[in-house]
């Protein structure tokens, strides 16, 4: 995937009837925008179901895919709905409203799954029972957990009754009894997940299209992973975490950032030859063809934060594994396609760790205007490196122009570009597909010239965050054909490859 680019763009945020982007038809249609465009990614966030929050970075298992990503549409087209089960929830077009799509689209996968059991050829039996065979090391704790979750108000599983939470054998053989078609919902909703996704990938594999993941280094406390596995975690005896992650005071938050993830313990892990992270690296790799490490410095060097503490300011720096866990991995899957995310505050050992592996790091330019010397500036890249204009995490470009940028950034910017400004959006993708590093990605924000109101996350604010959706006129022609002629000069076009993949006949059934 030498000299090529990408957008950035989770699928929640695609266009759709049914109030959340999902693996439909509007997924298809954004791979063909890329393909006539000539990228050869799109890169995403996490894929797993998400919890309290709606953050990807916070999901319900490091295994599973999420629910809300199915597509009614496919569905209809698989016969396991029909055309009056597709009345779609009263949402708005421009964001998603993750409470009102979640109500919607779980009485809906439980007509689904009730129409499979009755319509289901014998070939796609035999394709769901297999799925379980071959998924059982994750699926059967997760669709229990999940079940359970459900079954308990969504409550965080501390606070469920103690039998089931605390896993006592006999209480979940009775309640798994008594509950066995929630639990095979869960399957279902995972086996199609799986179908839905593997085919969208096999699509755009077949236009040059790679597709980009995103794990993060730590798994949520309210997870699947937490509930079945408690001692590989710092915990107290009523399943609490003693310390959690997060980061120092940095540039995002004046008083860090408390994530509230348990920490792992790395030496029951490593015990075990970290077989739980060849398995979670197997899962990333079977859904995608390259993946971003969420918080790569954790495995150098995670910041400790005492529960009690409110904030992340009070904390210590914690050794990580270090390579011995990726030589676990290479030993059991060969080479990884890893980009580290290695922003923040990033010491020695963590460039040793990762120039040691020799993973790509990432650039960002919008950290770049401090002075000449900056390390994020385009002259100072290198080829083993992805570049980006921002991430998911930061301010639009234009936004960051607006609002955030100091008098003194613009100066530099305008010095640096010969630009005045007022097309910022392009210029700084212009510098990103202009650097050496081998991988450009582009947030779709940016693409459009979107401000800061469409941000997809706000790391300083806890709620209001991941809802971004774009509309139908942000990938038009005229967009397309303008990153394509972007592209051609910075010589990042893909060339055109034959498609041996099918055709996207898929419809959408209303208009978004």
């Amino acid at each position: 995937m030498s000299r090529t680019s990408g957008i950035l763009l989770h699928p929640t945020s695609l266009p759709g009837p049914y109030g959340i982007g999902d693996l439909g038809p509007g997924a298809y249609r954004f791979v063909d925008f890329l393909a006539a465009a000539g990228q050869g990614l799109w890169q995403m966030l996490p894929l797993g179901p998400t919890g309290y929050g709606d953050s990807p970075y916070q999901c319900l298992s490091a295994f599973a895919g999420n629910p809300l990503l199915i597509s009614p549409e496919l569905l209809l087209e698989d016969g396991w709905l029909d055309v009056a089960d597709l009345d779609p929830p009263a949402t708005v077009p421009d964001q998603v409203e993750f409470g009102p799509v979640r109500e919607w689209k779980s009485a809906l996968l439980a007509v689904a799954h009730r129409r499979f059991l009755e319509r289901a050829s014998p070939g796609d039996s035999a394709a769901l029972a297999a799925f379980c065979r071959d998924q059982a090391h994750w699926l059967d704790g997760y669709a229990l957990f999940a079940a359970l979750k459900a079954s308990q108000d969504l409550r965080p599983w501390t606070e469920w009754p103690a039998g089931l939470s605390r896993r006592d054998p006999q209480a979940l053989a009775e309640w798994s009894q008594a509950q066995a078609e929630a639990i095979q919902l869960q399957y279902f909703e995972q086996f199609v997940f799986a179908r839905q996704w593997q085919r969208l990938r096999a699509y755009a594999g077949a236009r040059g299209v790679r597709l980009v993941g995103d794990a993060p280094i730590f798994v949520a406390h309210d997870s699947s992973e937490v509930w079945t596995h408690p001692e590989w975690f710092y915990l107290d005896d009523g399943g609490v975490p003693t310390v959690v992650a997060g980061v120092p005071p940095d540039f995002f938050s004046k008083t860090g950032q408390r994530w509230g993830n348990p920490l792992y313990r790395w030496d029951a892990l490593r015990a075990r030859n970290y077989d739980w992270w060849i398995a979670r690296f197997r899962q990333a790799l079977a859904l995608v063809d390259a993946v971003r490490i969420d918080h790569f410095r954790g495995f150098a060097a995670n910041w400790e934060i005492p529960a009690a503490e409110p904030t992340a300011v009070k904390g210590r720096w914690v050794p990580g594994p270090g390579a011995d866990l990726f030589h676990a991995v290479r030993a059991a899957l060969g080479a990884l396609p890893i980009v580290a995310e290695d922003l923040g505050v990033i010491t020695p050992d963590v460039e040793a760790l990762r120039d040691g592996l020799g993973l790509p790091g990432m650039k960002v330019l919008q950290f770049a205007w401090s002075d000449p010397r900056n390390p994020f500036l385009p002259h100072a890249h290198v080829p083993n490196a992805v570049v980006y204009s921002g991430t998911h995490d930061n301010n639009t470009t234009v936004g960051w122009w607006l609002e955030d940028a100091s008098e003194e950034e613009r100066g530099l910017f305008r010095r640096y570009t010969g630009s005045d400004g007022r097309e910022v959006n392009w210029d700084m993708i212009r510098l990103a597909l202009a650097s050496v590093a081998d991988l450009a990605v582009i947030p779709h924000q940016d693409l459009v010239g979107l401000g800061g109101d469409c941000r997809m996350n706000n790391p300083s604010e806890a709620n209001g965050n991941w809802r971004f959706r774009i509309t139908p006129w942000m990938p038009e022609e005229t967009v397309r054909d303008r990153l394509a002629e972007a592209l051609w000069v910075y010589d990042r076009r893909r060339a055109p490859e034959a498609v041996t993949g099918e055709e996207n006949t898929h419809q959408t059934t209303a208009e978004p």
